[in-house]
């Protein structure tokens, strides 16, 4: 069984690095193994948490209301935000295999969805509230960025600040895969960078790997197997290497930083925020001022994670992280899925929301750089992949675990069931008053 609170030491110096890394463990865990086949029907035995059945319901979890978040420190949450004090990080790497439509941030439902998709997303007499061909051709990745940037201009004019004046002070993390990056990177060109700050904008793209197979010698690093993503932990972990993390220039080349470099940009920020872009509530409202505020006061209390329970959907229970009290370790911890030994999904009450808070984030990231985490493995294709967790970050950092007053189902677009959702979300952010017109003054583009 593998304990996420016992982090794997991985050497993160460059890539052949960590194959290496992943080669050995699969050599020591997999030694018992003959053939890929029974590493597939073990593999919940070899991922399960090891108190998994002596877990309990969480404890303590902070609820976020008047009582618990002041009007203060939403203000003050509200001020670090417009001064650039917050690193935002976008998840826009992940390809949404569940859809099967490719890199969640290219996906452009007008274009993407047509009658043949959405009968197989949700079967042959599919019904959806909002036609795609109704839509503006927005990718969702365009709508993510220009929600951003809309609620920090709103946000700014209630405050008397000038709008362009906040975007150029934020700085963003933006994390894409191999496939489509450079896509993605004309996006941003072509759109102004969203009124943001070219320096200001970083990007990474998140490593994909070979998967490992078994030979006559042992498991080997398969280059003939299809090159796939080690999940968001890895994602975390490469953010920490050398000469990973780049902006771009005035000619468009990326520009490269090594990991002190970036530590030392990391040390400047009062707290990071994940965002994960099939997030539907983030199409809505993308400024979380009263999550942000409790972030704040909890790094001020020496928390250095923030975890988000949400609960899950009774109707459409998904898969996700769950929230429990071990009582081996005496706190709450969050355990990903494919470590829950098959539980189902309705069993699974209080689901992390995926979107984190690292109060003092140069905290976090130094610890994942320097013990690495825990590292659980699947079988695709015939081969083995590791599947780091990022969420395991709550095993090695001072973690604190909040909710809303009101528990609400999580909204996002993971599955074929989700697309109605994400349909009557996108027709709502582009039928805001002034929206669009809005957009393309800010990006020069006829949208």
């Amino acid at each position: 069984m593998l304990d996420p609170a016992k982090p794997t030491a991985l050497d993160l110096t460059d890539f052949s690095t960590y194959i290496n890394s992943c080669l050995e463990l699969a050599n020591q865990r997999l030694a018992d193994f003959a053939e890929v086949d029974q590493v597939a029907q073990a593999e919940d035995e070899l991922n399960k948490y090891p108190r998994l059945e002596s877990l309990q319901d969480p404890r303590g979890i902070l609820v976020l209301d008047q009582e618990s978040v002041s009007e203060a420190d939403r203000e003050r949450a509200a001020r670090v935000l417009l001064e650039g004090g917050v690193l935002l990080e976008h998840t826009c790497a992940g390809e949404a295999t569940r859809l099967g439509l490719g890199t969640k941030y290219t996906i452009n439902p007008r274009l993407d969805l047509s009658p043949e998709v959405l009968s197989r997303l949700l079967g042959e007499d599919y019904q959806v509230p909002v036609d795609p061909q109704t839509l503006r051709p927005l990718t969702l990745g365009r709508r993510h960025m220009l929600q951003l940037a809309w609620d920090l201009s709103r946000l700014s004019q209630e405050a008397g600040v000038d709008p362009a004046r906040t975007l150029a002070r934020q700085r963003l993390l933006v994390i894409v895969n191999q496939a489509t990056w450079q896509n993605i990177v004309e996006d941003f060109l072509e759109a102004r960078f969203y009124g943001f700050s070219r320096p200001n904008v970083f990007f990474m793209v998140q490593q994909s790997f070979h998967g490992i197979s078994r030979g006559e010698g042992g498991w080997f690093y398969d280059t003939a197997s299809a090159r796939r993503l080690h999940n968001h932990g890895q994602m975390l972990l490469q953010t920490t290497m050398d000469n990973q993390i780049f902006r771009l220039d005035q000619g468009g080349r990326p520009s490269h930083l090594t990991w002190a470099e970036y530590r030392q940009v990391l040390e400047e920020f009062d707290d990071k925020v994940s965002f994960n872009i099939e997030d539907l509530d983030y199409l809505e409202q993308s400024l979380d001022l009263l999550g942000l505020a409790a972030a704040l006061k909890l790094g001020e209390e020496g928390q250095r994670m923030v975890m988000e329970v949400v609960a899950n959907n009774p109707e459409n229970p998904q898969k996700g992280g769950l929230c429990a009290w071990d009582p081996e370790l005496g706190r709450n911890v969050m355990i990903e899925s494919f470590q829950l030994a098959g539980m189902d999904n309705a069993q699974i009450t209080y689901l992390n929301k995926n979107i984190n808070h690292y109060p003092r984030p140069v905290t976090a990231l130094t610890q994942a750089h320097e013990q690495g985490l825990s590292m659980p493995l699947a079988v695709k294709q015939g081969c083995v992949y590791f599947q780091p967790v990022q969420g395991d970050l709550n095993f090695l950092v001072p973690t604190a675990f909040v909710r809303r007053a009101q528990l609400k189902p999580i909204s996002a677009w993971k599955s074929g069931k989700n697309t109605p959702a994400a349909l009557e979300a996108m027709a709502r952010q582009e039928n805001r008053p002034g929206f669009l017109e809005w957009a393309r003054e800010l990006t020069g583009l006829d949208l």
